[in-house]
């Protein structure tokens, strides 16, 4: 056989690239359909590009494009988390996130030689995402796909499964019109298609999208157990950057003035008089219990508003360092409290303290001292209703927002602090959790952040008021109680726990499958 000449080596090398260079292009693709951007549906090529990629090649080839895929998603996605930091943790996080990623390219490549095969690959997406949300440290559940989808026509289905369901239904889309290509290119090449197959491509596009416009009808916003009228105030940071911890009395003093603004306005009948006042997290990080300037600032705040304020303190209580919400009545002062139970690694605690300090001692310096984490789901009432607390990081995870809604929440309120990661795109990110929340529940999501993006959401996604950012503003509107529950809200981790046992079991036939194969080759 004559040896190669110089150019069709180039192309043969380019050749083998394409797969690489579409995977990790596909995740930058994926990450385009995130927020702040509204362009949802590019999720959709996104897979389809990821399966061309992934079908019958081996296992390795799997794990390396679908690590490739992870770090074009995953890089851009969190980039957020190195704009204090420096890129190292960054880096590190991405770099140990894309590793479920490569195992679901693994596992799809397996898959893929399955009849069906889009459905047991979007079932192991979920089951890597479902790993992702529990190890290491408690999990990391950021980028699931179904935070990219607060705009897009698959969003009711997060009130029929959650996000498990409402992921799914992206992923086999996404892999179905890929099959459904393919089948089309193979017909016209070959002049036949197998009926079977074809069916499975089309029903993977199909059958999604019908159950999404079905799914509406769960989607509901009208008022089942009277309105409220929240008050969500951002008080804004002196400046931007870690430090603003440093400016603890001047945050504090910013959202009291907030406040006062308001009770202004209100005294003047230029805004409605709010039942509920709701304060960021870390909009007192002096803690009012133990100083007596705080709790005056608070207590001057809330008497001039009339109406009961959920304040974000950060709290020593027993020997525990506490990220807690404080009810602060204006008559009776501080009545109840919530302490933040899903805390975060590496900014409210830092795991592995020793191995960090040798790597890097700047970042313990950061961390000091670890909060513990509360143990009881939180559900304020304010002025009769019931305002269920996801502090923050809590609400990228399930269980962290469901606990609440069963504990008898009429509404939701994630009060945040986003101050440290200055004009990134996290804040967008995470508004969109929330839009996500507020329709998987059936409940309005109010918003209130130190800095901004500040919202009201109505239980069906829709923002209806929104601050910008790093400015001091206040929103105020009347929004609906709800207290019936959505099948997402009944069912809770049973969808995901199916879809993971689909996961498995479309392995489990992949397995036997080659297994079964290669004995036959051997006789």
């Amino acid at each position: 056989m004559p040896p190669q000449t110089a150019p069709t080596a180039r192309r043969t090398r380019l050749v083998r690239l394409l797969p690489a260079v579409a995977a990790a292009l596909a995740g930058l693709l994926l990450y385009v359909s995130f927020p702040p951007r509204t362009l949802w549906w590019l999720a959709l090529p996104a897979f389809a590009v990821f399966g061309w990629v992934l079908r019958g090649r081996s296992w390795k080839a799997g794990l390396g494009l679908g690590y490739l895929f992870g770090l074009g998603f995953l890089l851009p996605l969190l980039v957020w988390t190195g704009v204090e930091v420096g890129p190292g943790p960054w880096i590190a996080l991405v770099a140990i996130e894309a590793v479920f990623v490569a195992l679901v390219g693994a596992g799809v490549t397996a898959v893929s030689k399955l009849p069906g095969w889009p459905v047991w690959a979007a079932a192991l997406w979920i089951a890597g995402e479902a790993a992702r949300a529990r190890v290491p440290f408690s999990g990391f559940p950021w980028g699931k796909i179904a935070f990219g989808q607060a705009d897009g026509v698959f969003l009711p289905l997060a009130a029929l499964g959650g996000t498990p369901v409402l992921g799914f239904a992206v992923v086999l889309c996404g892999f179905g019109l890929f099959e459904s290509v393919r089948l089309v290119l193979t017909a016209r090449r070959t002049g036949t298609v197998r009926r079977a197959v074809a069916a499975v491509g089309v029903l993977s596009v199909v059958v999604p999208l019908v159950a999404a416009f079905a799914a509406r009808t769960l989607v509901g916003d009208k008022a089942e157990t009277g309105t409220v009228t929240v008050a969500v105030i951002q008080g804004n940071v002196p400046r931007l950057g870690l430090d603003f911890n440093s400016q603890r009395r001047a945050v504090l003093d910013h959202h009291a003035r907030e406040t006062e603004r308001l009770a202004a306005e209100v005294a003047a009948g230029e805004t409605e008089r709010p039942d509920i006042v709701l304060w960021p997290e870390n909009s007192s990080d002096i803690d009012p219990f133990a100083n007596d300037d705080a709790r005056a600032v608070i207590d001057k705040a809330a008497k001039a508003i009339g109406a009961p304020v959920s304040v974000g303190g950060v709290v020593a209580r027993d020997g525990k360092l506490l990220n807690e919400q404080i009810l602060w009545d204006p008559v009776k002062g501080p009545v109840d409290t919530y302490d933040k139970r899903q805390t975060q690694p590496f900014g409210e605690y830092l795991p592995l303290r020793s191995l960090v300090g040798a790597i890097n001692e700047e970042w313990t310096s950061m961390v000091r001292r670890d909060f513990s984490r509360g143990e009881e789901p939180g559900v304020f009432r304010m002025d009769g209703a019931g305002i269920g607390l996801v502090t923050c990081y809590e609400a990228a995870f399930d269980w962290a927002v469901r606990d609440p809604v069963t504990a008898g929440a009429q509404l939701i309120s994630v009060p945040s602090n986003n101050a440290t990661f200055g004009r990134s795109e996290m804040t967008y990110q995470q508004l969109a959790m929330s839009r996500v929340r507020a329709v998987e529940h059936s409940r309005a999501v109010t918003v209130p952040v130190t800095s901004g993006v500040s919202a009201i959401i109505m239980p069906d996604g829709r923002i209806t008021q929104r601050t910008g950012m790093f400015v001091a503003d206040s929103l105020v509107q009347e929004v609906p109680l709800r207290t019936s529950q959505t099948p997402a809200t009944r069912l809770g981790v049973l969808p995901e726990i199916a879809l993971v046992l689909v996961a498995v079991g479309g392995l489990g036939r992949a397995v036997g499958s080659g297994v079964r194969g290669r004995r036959a080759g051997d006789l």
